[in-house]
């Protein structure tokens, strides 16, 4: 369906993170590089530390007025996710739905959506392979971005040893692994280790050490000078607490709309079941949320909810 078609929209989640970022930019290049008439669109910015993957800057914000005859959707478990992007890709002849979320809704005309994929980032590969279109250098570097970010640098459980091959075939395929670890790794504003500070200094445990929480007030950000791209991640530092097995961060996105992110160390707690009661989803181990409702009472739901999961898990 992508050969027959001659315009393209590569459309991303709201919030990106680098399977999002480096999933999208490396389908779009391909498609270009094939003589389509590609648009990438999404309604945030790209995180500053995966910038340095889009140049010529082709993740742009949606706009009225375009038709096409094919939208990919990229690592998107619902259309909703697609934030003001889903009424700009109204005029299309066909949704395709790549995606690895087991929460994925199959919003799509065609969904591709493979849960034991660790990474968006693995199904894009398989397909530029499937097609048999060039991985380029910068292709390279978007798809081992994208599959490094999703799986923690290879460490989380969901790793697979095709995982692996894939990476040193993006390797030899000229993947820069300086340049991706020294820009996604290694390099971060001063806004962000204001904003670590203020993890380290607010958020609390529970339930005996078993779940570390954290609060992220937009008070917060003006404080530290960071912003919500700054906050990707955070919730990893309250995660590797030794005794922690869900760590959940609350983020204020308006004054009754709170944004939830959760994390699991433990096999018998799936996150996105959590998740899930409040409208939201995603991996078992990785999950979110947008919640109505005053700060308070959205905390006590949600720290209920992880309690009952982690007393349900013996």
């Amino acid at each position: 369906m992508l050969r027959q078609s001659e315009t393209v929209c590569v459309v991303g989640h709201t919030r990106p993170d680098g399977d999002c970022v480096g999933s999208q930019l490396a389908l779009a290049l391909a498609l270009k590089a094939e003589g389509k008439k590609v648009e990438c669109w999404n309604e945030d910015p790209i995180p500053q530390k995966y910038r340095f993957l889009d140049p010529d800057r082709l993740i742009q914000p949606p706009r009225h007025g375009f038709e096409f005859d094919s939208v990919v959707a990229i690592d998107s478990a619902s259309i909703e996710r697609l934030g003001a992007a889903q009424s700009c890709i109204a005029n299309r002849r066909l949704l395709i739905n790549i995606d690895h979320h087991e929460s994925n809704t199959r919003f799509g005309d065609i969904n591709w959506v493979s849960k034991r994929e660790p990474s968006t980032g693995e199904l894009v590969y398989k397909l530029l392979k499937a097609a048999r279109w060039q991985i380029t250098k910068p292709i390279a570097n978007c798809l081992f971005t994208a599959i490094s970010t999703d799986t923690g640098s290879f460490q989380y459980p969901t790793t697979r040893p095709g995982t692996y091959h894939i990476a040193a075939e993006l390797v030899s395929k000229g993947a820069d692994l300086a340049k991706i670890c020294d820009e996604v790794y290694q390099s971060y504003p001063l806004s962000r280790a204001r904003l670590l500070k203020h993890v380290y200094s607010h958020f609390k445990l529970t339930h005996n050490n078993q779940i570390a929480y954290l609060w992220l007030r937009k008070a917060d950000f003006a404080r530290t000078g960071a912003d919500t791209v700054d906050a990707e991640g955070v919730i990893d530092h309250i995660r590797a607490i030794e005794p922690v097995v869900v760590a959940c961060v609350f983020e204020e996105i308006e004054p009754d709309l709170i944004h939830i992110s959760l994390r699991s160390k433990s096999e018998k707690v799936n996150v996105s079941q959590i998740a899930e009661q409040f409208g939201g989803g995603g991996h078992p181990a990785a999950a979110g949320a947008q919640i109505k409702g005053t700060p308070l009472s959205v905390q006590r739901r949600v720290i209920a909810a992880i309690k009952k999961a982690l007393d349900s898990a013996g």
